[in-house]
């Protein structure tokens, strides 16, 4: 069980480097000074990022917890 626990590890810190990725992109289009309908799709695609990645760290996050109970 303790593969599973590397493997949440490594799925949980792929969902976290997407979370800085997110945090990097829209720092970068708010000082591109965009038009509204631009930036606003441009924003909906990192919306979109988040989610995933926050999902992608809450399952390897569970990964981690299920392998220290079946340890």
């Amino acid at each position: 069980m303790e593969n599973l626990i590397w493997i949440g590890a490594a799925v949980s810190l792929a969902g976290v480097a997407a979370l800085v990725w997110c945090i990097i992109y829209v720092i970068r289009l708010r000082r591109a000074d965009l038009d509204e309908p631009t930036m606003r799709t441009r924003m909906q695609k990192a919306v979109i990022v988040n989610f995933a990645a926050l999902a992608i760290s809450t399952l390897g996050l569970m990964l981690v917890v299920l392998g220290l109970f079946l340890r």
